[in-house]
């Protein structure tokens, strides 16, 4: 029997629409300079790669956080502000100041000309393991919904967060194609939801093994010819 046909895509987003790694390095340095200015006992004794390892290893003692990274961040913020004598403000104001900057993002050059054409045919979520907002990067226009670890309460693969985003679009996972760069998180477990899975491969990795996406294109323009030609 041939497959139904796509009704919806999901889209995960770092790494996918955008590299994530110059983003928060600089969200980080920022945050780092910000805390420098109003409360310099606290980078004095911590530098940015300190305060990840601290939020990672907050993860051990609050492992329901695991899927929350701006509680995280926020919870190792605090527990630094502490360890300097400082109270929890610390962590809300610093926070506000990383998280700004971690919505200033520069969309591969392939994005906004594939969303603007496949928003004209199909239904297009977000689904993200990660705090990006899409209001303040200006995809809600393109992107009618984004769902995330944090909302949902597990991360992919989770089948779970999957679930959320075939409800949100309005129809069955069948009919949903997922898209993203993370051959564990994005295309086993979109598979093991019931989606078919186009992998991104910008940077021409081999495949890590197991099952392969429905799949694979370089980039977004790649995604849009082989629905152009109804390969997906």
């Amino acid at each position: 029997m041939p497959a139904l046909p796509i009704l919806a895509i999901t889209f995960d987003l770092d790494d996918t629409l955008w590299a994530i790694d110059p983003v928060i390095e600089r969200a980080e340095q920022r945050m780092h300079a910000w805390l420098a200015e109003h409360y310099p006992r606290l980078p004095e004794r911590y530098s940015p790669a300190d305060l990840r390892a601290l939020r990672d290893g907050i993860v051990d003692t609050r492992p329901e956080l695991a899927h929350d990274l701006s509680a995280l961040r926020r919870e190792s913020l605090a527990l630094a502000a502490q360890h300097c004598g400082y109270g929890r403000e610390v962590a809300d104001g610093a926070f506000a100041v990383m998280w700004q900057a971690r919505n200033e993002v520069e969309l591969f050059a392939d994005v906004l000309p594939v969303l603007t054409e496949l928003s004209g045919r199909l239904t297009l979520g977000g689904l993200t393991n990660g705090n990006a907002d899409i209001v303040r990067i200006g995809l809600h226009g393109l992107l009618r919904f984004c769902i995330t670890a944090r909302e949902v309460g597990v991360a992919k693969p989770h089948p779970a967060i999957f679930d959320a985003a075939s409800a949100a679009a309005g129809v069955p996972a069948s009919q949903v194609l997922h898209v993203g760069d993370d051959p564990q998180r994005d295309v086993h477990g979109a598979r093991a939801a019931g989606m078919r899975t186009v992998w991104v491969n910008r940077d021409d990795h081999a495949w890590p093994g197991g099952p392969p996406a429905d799949a694979e294109v370089h980039d977004l323009f790649g995604l849009l010819e082989l629905l152009d030609r109804g390969v997906m």
